[in-house]
């Protein structure tokens, strides 16, 4: 039997490994290394590791295949019990706030029980700031470097816990590093937005290992031989390796030949340095597969049935061949598709058989893996056994210890197995102690926290169905609700019992209704108002209930997106009432914060905003202090306020990090602070935040002012394509909502599609999508997204002339109508006023000054600019050539600083224009060819171009009949009958010729 060999250098990785090292020195920093499997990733790592000397601290923890089946946080808790054996728990302790320590519980049974059994986002906030500040804490003693393997195996708990390490590593030298399978990142890969988000943060590289040239393969065939290779080896290697270092090791003998009589397949490649070892101790392996990439020794005595010192002997061939390193108290496979290949190579039944004894082993002595671990490794172990029943009652009690780590797409999961397994055990219901029924309720609230919407729809539908059908089997019950309604009961009426059962049932189908009310909204379903609405009718106002607040004050929320504003005002009030009552704060903040966003379109009540943000932060919820960070900054906003309402959002994005909602949260947030940057003309900082909330795959009803905002951002870019493609987008979202249609989305997409017509010179068109605003009234926050639509229905009313006079007249109409709150909305009621005159053809610079002050007051340069722009057409009109001059040149340098491309050409031309029109000082006025004046000679060029007396108007900023008096001096000195002929001569005597 050969030995397989493993190199004793690294090769072919100089610039990664300095990489690291420059790394480690300008920490804090991430890098982030990528690969295909067996280019040498862990090898790279554990050489990076030994050149650390005593001056660093290494915590490393891996990813486990197990993820997918919800094993939260694996790494961490790794990197915890390292660390805990390397210092002490008292050690850990002296790194933490007091009692951080029971926070860390959720990861590491070792520090005693969690202080609260909530499982609640606020607690996993906690779980996160106590991790980042054990590592900074740590690194305050020294360079700390922690390493994440495998993160292509990360479950989303983990996924979360590390973008948080890394968004803030705050100044301590503390370098992370996280390797993945780039191989398996398909294109739905849930590490693929992570590593994308992360590359935009400043101090995160990224790093890709890449195969091994020919020289590098020469090289690591000589440092695993010791001797140069014979002649021809090494081509043979590389043409069969293709430059993968562990296929490089695995072709290799010890004795300097190439392996030969294998197979072409990856798999036999990988199975035939096991297989050249003895058969105990294939069999040893054959065990050990079934337990991960790594595996306890305890664990495995167990398993295989040898004791401590037959084991070490059986398992000695395989780590002196490297198909086996030592691990601290275990083993680790030397690469994962080692024990991959080995684990596929099990015959059916030898598959099931091993698991079972895994299954059993962990049963008997549960300390055999960590607390924490127990029920989901015994749900991944049974149900590869195919042991339904076990499956079911480990994977229950899994689901109860991934809620309590705060892992809620894990709990989910294990969730999700139960019911797979339930019409598989006939007695699944005594085996876990709940029905069916319970099982689904449980799955909906943590579809819900997960943001795994479309699953919590169905899971929700699933449960209420089964509800019904437990009234429809109980009539007793279904007539007490009806009894305890009527307030009597007579003869035969049901007992207190049963009138208990009923209102549990209803509470219980109100909360169903509820959350799958709040699915149906993220996922723009229809029904969503339907659901709150039963929901609301399913709980007796008396005795009043904190479910009944919770209910009335979300169907308040979301009905206010209708037209039943006054519903939503009156469903906020009753639940504000009944939250007083009962003295629940968190009810009463949500209560507090629809009452006010059904007013919230006046941006004039700042008394009760203030009232709101004392009682949502007194009661300190996650949702509640999220809700007032959207709201909050909405207001702001619409307020006029900008960069306070920038600075809020920004705050609640971190938040909503932190709290584990970035998709839905965060990525709503992000438009909240979007929009004031376009207006601050922050537009780099806008064009961010937009493509990172995009990036987080956000729900449906999310992505409107998204795919709007990018569109209006690229359409004032001068990518006309792109803002196209981004109103496509809109346009497609709005037509899976158009039920019940949102101002802020409706009125917004109407306003790209009007800006976008404009800039194709279509304004016909573009005046029909203001008049579809026009014509719809009573939407809330009416006022703060139809005057900037108007305003450009009122431009395009201008370009179209005499035949828009009824279109601008039904504009002028609504805008009398709409109230105006705040000085951002009057500044809108200016600029269309303005807007209006000029379609009727009135040039009037000192209004368009006036709008310009008014812009510059409330800090938006690109209205300003825009307004400057109409100042100074106005002033050309009213010969004020200097002054027009002056006001392009700001305008100018606005649109320069702002990249606004399309406004900007359009400043350009018109300075030009100005400026070669200016009039002259004293004295004669010069002559131009032909005897015209230089203004015949500027209206000759122009008719010379086909132009109409109303087009020579508005080209050189003068009235019809100016131009029309101009045009009959033009004919006269031509000695010319027609406009043609003029156009001929000019032609002719190539007045207008471009310059060779």
């Amino acid at each position: 039997m050969s030995a397989r060999v493993m190199s004793p250098v690294l090769v072919g990785r100089t610039t990664e490994l300095e990489g690291l090292r420059e790394a480690l020195a300008a920490a804090p920093a991430a890098v982030l290394i990528g690969g295909e499997a067996g280019l040498g990733k862990t090898r790279l790592i554990r050489e990076f590791a030994a050149g650390h000397g005593d001056g660093c601290r290494l915590l490393v923890g891996g990813c486990l295949e197990l993820g997918s089946d919800g094993l939260p946080f694996a790494p961490f808790t790794t990197v915890l019990r390292g660390l805990v054996r390397d210092i002490g728990i008292d050690g850990v302790a002296e790194l933490l706030p007091r009692s951080g320590t029971g926070g860390l519980a959720r990861l590491l049974p070792e520090f005693g029980e969690p202080e609260s059994e909530a499982a609640s986002a606020e607690e996993r906030a906690r779980l996160f700031e106590l991790m980042l500040t054990l590592l900074v804490r740590l690194a305050d003693r020294g360079p700390v470097t922690l390493v994440i393997e495998d993160a292509h195996w990360a479950d989303r708990s983990t996924r979360d816990l590390l973008a948080f390490l890394i968004r803030n590593l705050g100044g301590t030298p503390l370098l992370v590093v996280v390797t993945y399978r780039s191989d398996e990142l398909h294109r739905g890969h849930p590490l693929r937005p992570l590593l994308a988000e992360l590359d935009r943060v400043d101090h995160v590289r990224r790093a890709e290992l890449t195969r091994l040239s020919r020289a590098d393969v020469a090289a690591l065939t000589t440092a695993l031989l010791g001797d140069e290779p014979p002649p021809g080896l090494v081509e043979r290697v590389h043409a069969r390796s293709e430059g993968n270092p562990l296929f490089v090791e695995a072709l290799l003998d010890s004795d300097g030949t190439l392996a030969c009589e294998l197979p072409e397949s990856l798999r036999d490649l990988l199975l035939a340095g096991v297989q050249r070892l003895p058969e105990e101790t294939q069999d040893v392996l054959r065990d050990a597969s079934g337990g991960g990439t790594r595996i306890e020794h305890a664990l495995l005595a167990a398993v295989s049935g040898l004791d401590d010192a037959a084991l070490t002997r059986v398992l000695r061939p395989a780590v002196e061949a490297n198909v086996l390193v030592v691990d601290g108290d275990g083993y680790a496979f030397r690469h994962a598709l080692i024990r991959e290949a080995i684990h596929d190579d099990l015959l059916p039944g030898e598959y099931t058989r091993l698991h079972t004894r895994y299954a059993e082993a962990l049963e008997k002595d549960p300390s055999l893996v960590p607390a924490g671990r127990l029920w989901v490794e015994l749900s991944h172990h049974w149900h590869a056994a195919h042991d339904t029943t076990w499956a079911l009652v480990s994977s229950w009690r899994a689901a109860a210890d991934t809620r309590k780590a705060l892992a809620y797409a894990e709990c989910l999961a294990m969730l999700g197995r139960v019911l797979e397994l339930w019409d598989r055990v006939p007695d699944a219901a005594e085996r876990i102690g709940v029905d069916h029924t319970r099982v689904l309720e449980q799955a909906v609230a943590a579809a819900e926290i997960a943001g795994e919407y479309d699953r919590g729809i169905k899971l929700a539908t699933a449960a209420l169905r089964s509800l019904d059908e437990t009234a429809a089997a109980n009539p007793a019950t279904a007539n007490a609700a009806t009894a305890d309604s009527d307030g009597a009961t007579g003869d035969g009426a049901p007992g207190d019992g049963a009138a208990a059962a009923a209102a549990e049932l209803d509470a219980r189908r109100a909360s169903l209704l509820e959350l799958r009310g709040r699915m149906r909204h993220q996922m723009a379903r229809p029904g969503f108002v339907e659901d709150l609405r039963l929901a609301a009718e399913t709980l007796p106002a008396e005795p009043p209930t904190v479910l009944r607040a919770r209910v009335l004050s979300t169907l308040a929320q979301y009905v206010r997106l209708t037209t039943d504003i006054d519903v939503a005002r009156t469903a906020a009030t009753e639940s504000l009432a009944i939250a007083r009552t009962l003295g629940d704060l968190t009810a009463e903040a949500d209560a507090l914060i629809t009452l006010f966003c059904a007013d919230i379109d006046y941006y004039g009540d700042v008394e009760l905003l203030a009232e709101v943000e004392d009682t949502a932060r007194r009661a300190g919820q996650h949702r509640v202090l999220l809700r007032l960070a959207v709201i909050k900054s909405h207001f702001l906003e619409g307020a006029g306020k900008h960069e306070e309402a920038a600075e809020v959002a920004r705050l609640g994005v971190e938040q909503a990090r932190d709290y584990g909602v970035a998709r839905t949260h965060g990525a709503f947030l992000g438009i909240n602070r979007a929009e004031p940057l376009v207006s601050l003309g922050r537009w780099d900082e806008a064009m961010a935040v937009l493509r990172q909330a995009m990036e987080e795959d956000p729900p449906i009803t999310t992505r409107t002012s998204l795919e709007v905002l990018l569109g209006e951002l690229a359409l004032e870019r001068g990518d006309l394509d792109a803002a196209r493609g981004h109103y496509d987008g809109a346009c497609e979202i709005m037509d899976l909502k158009r039920r019940w249609l949102k101002t802020q989305d409706y009125f917004a997409t109407l306003r790209l599609e009007a800006r976008i017509r404009l800039a194709e010179g279509r304004p016909a068109e573009a005046l029909r999508a203001a008049l579809d605003v026009a014509a719809r009234t009573g939407l809330p926050d009416d006022s703060r997204y139809a005057w900037p639509v108007l305003v450009i229905g009122a431009t395009a009313c201008a370009d179209l002339g005499p035949d828009a006079a009824e279109s601008l007249a039904e504009l002028q109409e609504r805008a009398d109508a709409l109230k105006v709150h705040g000085p951002a909305q009057e500044a809108f009621r200016l600029t269309f006023h303005a807007a209006a005159a000029r379609a009727r053809g009135v040039r009037d610079s000192a209004a368009w000054d006036e709008v310009a002050a008014v812009w510059e007051g409330l800090k938006r340069p690109y209205e300003r600019a825009a307004a400057l722009l109409r100042a100074a057409e106005a002033a050309l009109a009213e010969g004020e050539h200097e002054s027009a001059c002056e006001r392009l040149l700001i305008a100018s340098g606005l649109a320069t600083g702002l990249g606004a491309k399309l406004l900007g050409g359009r400043v350009e031309e018109l300075l030009r224009r100005t400026r070669s029109a200016r009039r002259p000082g004293a004295g004669a006025e010069p002559s131009a060819p032909l005897g015209l004046t230089p203004r015949e000679f500027e209206v000759l060029r122009l008719v010379a171009e086909g132009r109409s007396n109303r087009d020579i108007a508005e080209t050189l900023f003068i009235s019809a009949k100016t131009a029309s008096v101009h045009v009959s001096n033009i004919l006269a000195k031509l000695d010319v009958a027609s406009r043609g002929e003029a156009a001929a001569t000019a032609h002719r005597m190539a007045l207008f010729a471009q310059p060779s």
